[in-house]
């Protein structure tokens, strides 16, 4: 796990200045303390910040070269199966003078070619430069959990881990993009390749590029996900194959050259990936875990305990308060480079905190409600279709469709969703699937009374109804709930994914997320909708599979909420009402013009048990204050 930037400037006799490299590789230190290091050639420049954990000898020193010194690298990520690929390599006389999978990565690409990222199983982004050539070459995993952003205009390409490490070669500016910013006033997140800066993109998941010598940029698509619905196999079939794939997905994803724990909030999944975990090791396994003191509906330690005792493992526990909020939000915002998705951000980077001071990597279960369906608003959604299937008689596909009288039994899990049902049916019943998933996951309708000046008003031949319905109906899939589980997939996962790298990256300690294992991905993109979610049932082929594995109680448990934080009761009290009020009510928010400051004083004591409308405006105004002001 590391951090990478870099500098290719498009005019050769353009040479790059290692003092660059040097503020670049400053800006994201916290990615890499074991080691650094730069490379220049002319008018290009390369740097890796390592942290160390497989081979930790100075073989495994980056920017990487092969003997000839034509091809060098710099990565970011975790190559699981590199041990596999090395011996193939090795079995074609391919001689390596490290054991570390950044070199695998290397002399696969050296025979391979671009066709060498379709054999990685991991999370990475790289960039591989070729100096006979003069052509640069990136890759980033296929599901985003390694981030990689960059600039590109007729004079050079500016590419980083972080789009600090980009604003701080000083070759790029800091301007809002609107169309990202309408992305992150709907989503708290943006489309497709767009960041909240102005001509600052990500390389989209399962993608490459490649950077001429004439400066001409080619992005291909190497991986897509594939939700053409198997109908030649039985739930048998699909129950023995999962069971195999999490097993081996957690097996190799333990390989590491220093201490490996696990992320356990109670739920299914990161149980689960603790469970496993500790089955596959010799000795007991550190588990991290957070909750808030304010009310058992912030607190689900107790069933962290339950699975920690499941497990056996050595349980560490963490309870953070308004004062940790107030002290560590600005730098949380900041370490994010854009406003944050949750306030779930905050909890999580204290359990990173307390895990990194006995651990250097941690296995966690994210993406487990993506692959299998785990969210409420599935079963709002489809109860919904079922409802309109009944009426219309388009029920008759069960290869699509999950039926009324199969979904019924479970409607109990929407207990205490009332609020979130009486405003999902107050309009547009019975519209399309777009509108209605639209709707389901717009968090900003809360919000837009409280904007003003620039933010209220519309971006000019943009829509982002428009943006997400391309999304949300491309790939032909013909099932609601495949639609619904393939956009989480392209939009909101990575985005979760961009907080799980922020908030471990950010205290040097590396994140690993086993059921986003691409093997497991597609096979349960390829599951029949009526075997994956039966009657309706959240993550119900998955919570099957791993039933024997872990305590019922979590098994059977239908109130997980993720990590929620008590933002309520504390913006009633000192030190957070303070906070926020000092932050939306500033001179520089008044200047700036962004919200409606009349009702933003009234919100702090009417704002809702989870909503998300102060702590939006909170995130937005310090996202503001550390990148525009500053």
């Amino acid at each position: 796990m590391c951090g990478i930037c870099g500098i290719y400037n498009i005019d050769k006799g353009h040479k790059v200045e290692e003092s660059t490299l040097h503020r670049m590789a400053d800006s994201i230190g916290h990615r890499g303390p074991d080691d650094r290091g730069f490379y220049t050639d002319e008018n290009l420049g390369i740097s890796n910040l390592r942290l160390s954990i497989i081979d930790l000898s100075q073989a495994g020193h980056q920017p990487m070269r092969e003997e000839s010194g034509r091809y060098w690298i710099v990565y970011n990520g975790e190559i699981y199966n590199y041990v596999e690929l090395r011996q193939q390599l090795a079995g074609k006389g391919v001689q390596f003078f490290s054991n570390s999978d950044t070199e695998v990565i290397l002399r696969l690409f050296m025979l391979e070619g671009p066709d060498a990222v379709k054999r990685l199983n991991g999370m990475f982004a790289f960039v591989i430069w070729d100096s006979q050539e003069r052509k640069l070459f990136a890759a980033r995993d296929r599901l985003g959990i390694k981030p990689f952003y960059y600039y590109k205009d007729a004079e050079q390409f500016v590419f980083g881990s972080e789009i600090k490490a980009i604003l701080a070669s000083g070759q790029v500016g800091r301007a809002v993009d609107p169309q990202g910013m309408a992305d992150y006033l709907t989503f708290q997140f943006c489309l497709g390749d767009k960041t909240l800066f102005n001509n600052v993109r990500k390389l989209e998941p399962g993608c490459w590029l490649e950077l001429s010598a004439g400066g001409e940029l080619n992005i291909q698509k190497y991986w897509n996900l594939d939700f053409t619905v198997d109908t030649d196999h039985t739930a048998e079939y699909f129950e023995y194959q999962l069971t195999r794939l999490l097993e081996d997905a957690v097996r190799i994803q333990l390989r590491a050259d220093v201490p490996v724990g696990t992320h356990l909030s109670g739920g299914l999944d990161s149980s689960t990936v603790t469970c496993l975990a500790a089955s596959l090791l010799d000795n007991p396994i550190h588990t991290f875990s957070g909750g808030f003191k304010e009310s058992p509906r912030y607190d689900e330690t107790a069933y962290a305990r339950m699975a920690a005792e499941k497990a056996g493992s050595i349980h560490h526990e963490i309870f953070p308060t308004e004062h940790d909020f107030v002290k560590l939000l600005p730098k949380l915002v900041y370490a994010m480079d854009e406003p944050a998705a949750g306030p779930g951000i905050f909890p999580q980077l204290m359990v990173s905190q307390l895990a990194k001071q006995n651990v250097k990597v941690v296995l966690g279960g994210q993406g487990g409600d993506e692959v299998f369906g785990g969210y409420t608003r599935y079963l709002v959604a489809y109860l919904e279709e079922c409802i309109r299937g009944g009426i219309q008689g388009t029920q008759e596909d069960a290869k699509y469709v999950v039926s009324f009288d199969t979904i019924l039994p479970n409607l109990t899990q929407l207990k205490g969703y009332e609020p979130m049902l009486r405003y999902f049916w107050s309009d547009g019943l019975f519209d399309s699937q777009a509108a209605r998933y639209y709707r389901l996951v717009d968090r900003g309708m809360e919000m837009k009374s409280l904007l003003s000046g620039d933010l209220a008003a519309p971006v000019n031949g943009y829509s982002t109804f428009e943006a997400f319905s391309d999304i949300f109906n491309s790939g032909g899939s013909k099932s609601y709930i495949n639609k619904m589980t393939r956009f989480d997939l392209l939009t909101m996962l990575p985005a979760l994914l961009h907080v799980e790298d922020r908030t471990s990256m950010m205290v040097s300690l590396e994140s690993r997320v086993p059921l986003l294992d691409h093997r497991i991905v597609e096979l349960a993109a390829s599951m029949p909708p009526a075997i994956k979610f039966e009657g309706g049932r959240s993550k119900h082929i998955f919570r099957k599979v791993v039933s024997q594995l872990l305590p019922q109680a979590i098994v059977e448990r239908t109130d997980k909420m993720g990590f929620p934080v008590p933002l309520s009761e504390w913006y009633q009290r000192e030190p957070v009402r303070g906070f926020v009020r000092d932050t939306l009510l500033s001179e520089r928010a008044r200047r700036r013009g962004w919200f409606n400051l009349d009702q933003v004083a009234p919100l702090l004591d009417s704002e809702r048990a989870f909503g998300r409308s102060v702590w939006g405006l909170l995130c937005l105004e310090l996202w503001a204050q550390a990148y525009l002001d500053n």
